[in-house]
């Protein structure tokens, strides 16, 4: 289940026609998704209806909801240990 706000989720829907990113600040969508008049298109309208149902409910239920957030990522570029 997608849930926003987490900053651990990513939801993809039809594939990875639409992709739905978490961050702690803003969820970002990616992609095009033609939702077609058929079974295959109500799926996606119902996952992409689920993702913003529970966009919109994460913020109305923010107490103290800023005007604007920073224009910035959510996370810190770093530096890792190259795995190979």
């Amino acid at each position: 289940m997608f849930k926003a706000y987490s900053n651990d989720d990513v939801l993809n829907i039809q594939g990875d026609a639409l992709t739905v990113s978490n961050g702690t600040t803003r969820v970002t969508l990616n992609g095009t998704l033609d939702i077609t008049k058929d079974k295959r298109g109500l799926k996606a309208a119902l996952a992409l209806k689920e993702a913003l149902d529970g966009i919109v409910a994460a913020l109305q239920a923010e107490a103290h909801l800023p005007d604007v957030v920073k224009d910035e990522p959510d996370a810190k570029p770093g530096v890792i240990d190259n795995p190979f």
